[in-house]
């Protein structure tokens, strides 16, 4: 087992591993940058080191000054987090060279992952559904527009090297097309410095649900159920759930073995989370494989009664999973507590936190790095915590969300908590009766 596991994250993360390695006996580093220099990660690291000032590129994604603090402080083991560099395979291959294990899957599984294009023929060579569309790039408007017609409208344009919704374009007839094609490899360029272009068919209706899986050195393979992700704004996710109101036991018997043939694909190692588009009827889709822990793992936590950060560092430390499915046998939904102002189009609000109480009581999970007095930097993600309940059933986590969200007090910014507070009350959420396409519709009173 490592003796010291250096995190190359920030935030809540950064504290959520810090918990998970206290318990198991290991010394942590936090980095940080200047930003960063009072938060929570920092105070409860056995040691820190300050990397770079406030941007991300400074300081978290500055990959020589991570590897100066991993060499300074004789740590033996790198946790990414999620974000920055959890899925990039150059930091986990300089790792590797300096014999430091990175703790997650090698640059190789990562790369095959990374790129959509490649991910999707390797789905399609294991056996897993796909949605309909270009077998490669596509290589210009006329190849999109011939495609289109192939697969039929409504088609979707995606950026090979996209992600929380950059560089996308939904297509609704051949007239839309080119401005939708070139709009789209624009933003890819800009974003990602990469303007490749694919094309699928576009699932009207659809769920996004995505399989927590978990492998290790040796080829075993097991999945820890699903996660329901639809709610969500411009494709960045507001509230998950275990297990999903959408799910049936031979869907999920399904979706299972094919999360399973996905990461058995590529010998996967470590935990991850393979991702579907379902649509209406219960088809299921693979969009893409998160290669790292996510966000949402807190839901999986609670509804299995597994700790997934203690399972990425042993399977990292060569030891063997259990190899078992396992089954919800509760119900979690996790809110994310945003530093935005729902009011004002989700408007990001960083300042000052003058006042803070955070509920507790049974069935209540509180994941954050936040306290009275802490500044929100206006530099990074505005995700400030995340609140989780857990009870016996669906309804009964959604009480309880309510009156935990009542009770949550952050004053001196906006935060997402009336929104949250407002989305537990709607009729159509509460009977699960949604789609991602849910918030297009919703208004704050």
């Amino acid at each position: 087992m490592f003796k010291k596991i250096l995190i190359a994250n920030r935030g809540e993360i950064a504290l959520r591993i810090i918990r998970t390695c206290r318990e198991m006996g290991i010394k942590t580093v936090a980095v940080y940058s200047t930003a960063d220099k009072d938060s929570l990660h920092v105070k409860f690291a056995d040691e820190a080191v300050c990397i770079g000032g406030p941007k991300g590129q400074d300081s978290y994604l500055n990959i020589p000054h991570i590897m100066a603090a991993c060499e300074i402080t004789n740590a033996d083991a790198v946790h990414p987090g999620y974000g920055f560099l959890a899925e990039n395979a150059k930091f986990a291959q300089i790792c590797a060279d300096h014999g430091i294990k990175f703790i997650g899957p090698t640059p190789e599984m990562i790369n095959k992952m990374g790129d959509k294009i490649t991910a999707k023929e390797t789905m399609i060579k294991a056996g897993v559904p796909v949605v309909p569309g270009s077998e490669g790039l596509l290589e210009g408007v006329e190849d999109a527009k011939v495609l289109a017609k192939e697969i039929g409208y409504p088609v979707i344009i995606k950026a090979t090297a996209g992600g929380g919704g950059k560089g996308m374009r939904v297509v609704w007839n051949e007239a839309e097309i080119e401005k939708a094609f070139d709009a789209a490899k624009m933003e890819a360029a800009a974003s990602f410095k990469n303007d490749g272009l694919y094309m699928e068919k576009f699932v009207e209706e659809p769920r996004h649900i995505e399989i927590q899986v978990a492998g290790d050195q040796y080829g075993n393979v097991c999945h820890l159920s699903e996660r329901d992700c639809s709610i969500q704004r411009r494709h960045q996710k507001l509230v998950e759930e275990s297990p999903s109101p959408f799910m049936t036991a031979d869907l999920r018997q399904r979706m299972g073995d094919a999360a399973i043939k996905a990461a058995s694909a590529i010998n996967y190692e470590s935990v991850g989370t393979v991702e579907f588009l379902v649509d209406k009827h219960r088809n299921f889709y693979f969009m893409e494989m998160n290669t790292r822990i996510q966000v949402e793992h807190c839901v999986t936590e609670e509804v299995v009664s597994y700790d997934l950060i203690k399972e990425q560092i042993k399977i990292a430390a060569g030891e063997k999973i259990s190899g078992k499915n396992y089954e919800p046998k509760l119900h979690a939904i996790e809110c994310r507590i945003n530093a935005e102002d729902p009011y004002n189009d989700f408007r990001p609000s960083p300042g000052k936190i003058t006042v803070l109480h955070t509920p507790g009581g049974h069935g209540v999970r509180v994941d954050s790095h936040v306290y009275a007095g802490y500044v929100i930097p206006p530099y990074y993600d505005s995700m400030i915590g995340k609140l989780i309940t857990v009870a016996q059933t669906r309804e009964e986590a959604i009480n309880t969300m309510y009156r935990a969200l009542s009770e949550y007090v952050i004053e001196g910014v906006h935060t997402t908590i009336p929104f949250h507070l407002q989305l537990m009350q709607n009729e159509e959420f509460i009977s699960g009766n949604f789609t991602t396409k849910f918030l297009e519709n919703f208004k704050m009173k």
